[in-house]
């Protein structure tokens, strides 16, 4: 069997556990686990504090200086609500695609990785595999095991994080920070308007700052930072609240992410936000004791900048075969997190972003010849 024949039937497998953020990834963990065990590969769990998911990193080959390490992230978005024509845990094979939930984001890259260990086993240079958890999330998972990394492997050469870039160069991203507004207001009957808080009421105004927040930061972006598009961003992506129309409404909440550019700093321009959420939450307080507004940060990504990248992307142009420039992107990966540790990194992997998170989520079997050829260079020049 070729190795991408290997690859197709590898992600066949990993497409079959669903690990959708909210779940454990424990059964595709150790079924990585034994893969890497028949190969005569040791492989290390970095879990969570609940221990039902973890990370996992392994090195084949030497336990050696100036090898590669090969990130990706074990779970997927959730399907709920997609219209999809097929079971989105069973892949399969149409007009030269493969369809399924997670075969570009980002299960087609660690499939690919896999099966090339019996290859990467073989070489002068090691190959350290490294997949997390929880990145669809605020990339949760994954700074325990980067430094976890860090204190045992021996320094690598470079971290290639195989997002879907269609095996272009990426060397910069932004950063993310999520945030959760919970309001408390107090009930009453929709007619007695003075006699209680409408949480809806306060959360409409603040989700109205954001917006408005968000309209400043798209007048003062740079056009030419090289991001698309090149502002911060802040979008409200879940909001709720009430319990009927002739109640006023005794709970709110809503989240949001914010999203910089290397140089912005989401804590300077939350500030007047946070500020505000503080004086309503005196006022609200100040009328009933149990009423309020509370902010909580849930995660925060760092960018990736290009800075310090230079022998990491002629590593890679070799493998690739481009020359065109690297790139930047809006949307974040584990690359800034790698980049923090002291790793080189690029972002460089099969598949399109825009197939990512949508029903029917495909990658091209073109892709995976591509990523397969990739492997197939990095084996050899670590030889």
């Amino acid at each position: 069997m070729t190795n991408l024949a290997t690859a197709r039937t590898i992600l066949e497998t990993l497409v079959g556990f669903d690990t959708t953020s909210r779940n454990s990834n424990l059964a595709l963990i150790e079924w990585v686990e034994a893969y890497l065990a028949q190969h005569g590969v040791a492989s290390e769990r970095v879990p969570n504090e609940s221990d039902e998911k973890a990370n996992l990193f392994a090195t084949c080959g030497p336990q050696v200086e100036g090898g590669v390490i090969l990130s990706g992230h074990s779970d997927v978005v959730p399907v709920d609500g997609q219209d999809w024509s097929s079971d989105p845990w069973i892949v399969q094979e149409e007009a030269g695609k493969l369809f399924g939930r997670g075969v570009t984001d980002m299960k087609g890259f660690i499939a690919l990785a896999l099966a090339f260990v019996p290859r990467f086993v073989a070489g002068r240079l090691p190959v350290h595999l490294a997949l997390s958890y929880d990145e669809e999330v605020g990339c949760q998972g994954a700074h325990s095991m980067i430094a976890r990394m860090a204190e045992t492997i021996p320094p690598p050469r470079l971290a290639i994080v195989g997002e879907p870039t269609g095996m272009g160069i990426i060397t910069g991203h932004k950063g993310i920070a999520v945030h959760e507004v919970t309001v408390r207001g107090h009930e009453a009957h929709s007619s007695l308007v003075d006699h209680g808080i409408s949480a809806n009421g306060v959360a409409v105004e603040l989700m109205h700052d954001l917006l408005a927040l968000a309209e400043e930061l798209r007048a003062r972006a740079d056009p030419a930072n090289g991001f698309n598009p090149p502002q911060a961003t802040l979008t409200i992506g879940v909001m709720e609240g009430g319990t009927a129309s002739n109640i006023l409404a005794g709970h709110a909440r809503f989240e949001f992410d914010l999203r910089c550019p290397p140089g912005e700093d989401p804590d300077a321009i939350l500030a007047p936000f946070k500020a505000r959420c503080a004086q309503l939450d005196a006022e609200l307080k100040s009328r009933f004791p149990n009423a309020g507004v509370r902010v909580e940060h849930h995660a925060s990504t760092p960018p990736m900048t290009p800075v310090g990248s230079e022998d990491a992307v002629a590593f890679v142009r070799a493998l690739t075969g481009e020359n065109t420039a690297p790139g930047q992107v809006a949307f974040a990966t584990e690359g800034g997190q790698f980049q923090q540790a002291g790793f080189p990194t690029v972002i460089c992997g099969p598949g399109s972003i825009e197939q990512a998170h949508q029903p029917d989520e495909w990658i091209a079997l073109s892709e995976l010849e591509k990523g397969a050829a990739f492997m197939e260079r990095l084996a050899e020049r670590l030889n």
